[in-house]
């Protein structure tokens, strides 16, 4: 055919992937979830992102060793089917899917609530159809045009973090607005303590803080694309410590300690939030200039995450192979136009529970998150356990604390999985996820059994 072209292309340079690396870790979750984990457990929400962001880095640890051994379209789809089966690399690769559609209707829903902010009479589900569009239309240009969108967007995200967690920190030491500077940073402890609503509410928290870095795995999907994934992945896996440090604990810390952690209302960004507070308005205006730029960041990361995705089931035979095509521009763009459609429920979503949306979106996507990130732990265990010592030392980006390190991760994630079923505000998560998991498993089966019954028509799609 010459319309199409067979391969994706390798336009991703080292700086394209350190920028999408660093943008998967700031996104909705920081910017707008936080106040969904702060109303839950208070100021001990910085204790539960540092245990959080522990075990990510545990699990884009084991994610690195494998796709710099193997740096394939699919990615961790590719390494659970060639590590723990055909099923585990399906159930993997279209919950990897199902979570970055789950995930882009959080982004959208809190790109609405953004919007709000301005134009708080205009209904929010007209600005969630807008940037679907908006977003489908750039994922269908060339892949270099994508990694330049990411590395500009997270410039944005970047600056102004470290703008406000300075300004903050003025604020603390010199006053400003309605602050009192005596406090200090007392409102991190004196507002009903450290942990004001018990070990459950800060367990609960972590259904929403794992939310947060949820899409960070989009790093070994780029593998595919990038041009020196040997040296580029390492090197943004490794950045994982500091920006959790930097973007979530200390941003946090500012935050409530400037605003007790019980006035953080969730009605908008807690970033636009404190402005409004001290009665900063200018500065509120441009903060949510940078949290829709967030929003725009992670919604066209979850595109382009889920359309590579495609991609690879499709080479192995797990999708339809109509999800093959590439264009001229060497995108596979039936996989963008798939995506565009299924966000199409974000718009139903907030103009049928506009207040409920975002919980319920975020919770959901954390059980396909722990579920993804699971697989890639076990993929990787069973992948070194099946190593001879003499192959074990000639791994080039090994995993850290190895097997406790992992063993360690899997446990936590089987634990917040336990949590998303128990917690009354989140049941409904796992009730969807086995659901998915377990359709998943009968479509696998007939498909398998389909394609044995007629191999030849099989071979043709």
């Amino acid at each position: 055919m010459t319309e199409f072209a067979q391969h994706l292309t390798r336009g991703l340079t080292a700086r394209h992937i350190r920028f999408i690396a660093l943008g998967s870790a700031i996104g909705t979750g920081l910017f707008y979830g936080s106040a969904e984990a702060i109303h839950k457990a208070g100021p001990s929400v910085l204790l539960a992102y540092l245990i959080g962001g522990a075990i990510i880095y545990m699990v884009l640890r084991a994610l690195g060793e494998l796709s710099v051994r193997n740096p394939v379209a699919g990615s961790f789809g590719e390494f659970a089917s060639e590590h723990l089966g055909p099923l585990a690399g399906f159930m993997t690769g279209w919950t990897f899917i199902f979570e970055m559609i789950v995930v882009c209707l959080a982004d959208v829903t809190a790109f609405g609530v953004y919007m709000s902010f301005w134009f708080p009479d205009v209904p929010r589900w007209t600005w969630v159809l807008a940037v679907v569009f908006f977003i489908g239309a750039v994922n269908l240009l060339h892949v270099r045009v994508f990694g330049e969108m990411e590395f500009w967007f997270t410039m944005v995200k970047i600056v102004a973090i470290i703008a406000m967690i300075g300004g903050g920190v003025a604020i603390l030491i010199f006053g400003f607005g309605v602050h009192d500077t005596s406090l200090g940073v007392s409102n991190l402890w004196t507002d009903g303590g450290f942990m004001p609503n018990g070990i459950g509410g800060f367990l609960s928290s972590f259904a929403v803080v794992m939310f947060a870095f949820g899409g960070s795995e989009i790093i070994g999907i780029t593998a595919g694309e990038a041009e020196n994934p040997r040296t580029t992945i390492p090197k943004a896996v490794n950045t994982v410590p500091i920006r959790i440090l930097l973007f979530y604990i200390c941003t946090l810390a500012v935050i409530m300690s400037i605003i007790p952690w019980s006035e953080i209302t969730g009605e908008s960004s807690p970033f636009v939030q404190i402005f409004e507070a001290l009665g900063v308005a200018p500065a509120a205006t441009v903060l949510n200039v940078v949290v829709i730029t967030a929003a725009l960041s992670a919604i066209n990361s979850d595109v382009f995450g889920a359309g590579r995705m495609m991609y690879g089931l499709a080479q192995r035979g797990q999708a339809p192979a109509a999800m093959k095509r590439v264009s001229r521009n060497g995108v596979p763009w039936l996989t963008v136009v798939i995506m565009v459609v299924a966000l199409l429920l974000a718009v139903v979503l907030n103009w049928a529970i506009p207040e409920r949306a975002f919980l319920i979106i975020a919770s959901i996507a954390t059980f396909a998150t722990m579920f993804v990130w699971m697989m890639i732990l076990l993929s990787q265990y069973r992948s070194r356990r099946r190593m001879t010592p003499e192959e074990q030392s000639r791994v080039e980006f090994g995993v850290p604390f190895w097997p406790y390190g992992q063993l360690i991760a899997i446990a936590f994630l089987a634990f917040v999985g336990g949590v998303v079923a128990f917690d009354p505000d989140t049941r409904v998560a796992f009730v969807v996820g086995a659901v998915w998991l377990v359709l998943l498993t009968a479509v696998f089966y007939a498909a398998r059994n389909r394609m044995r019954e007629d191999p030849v028509e099989a071979s043709t799609d």
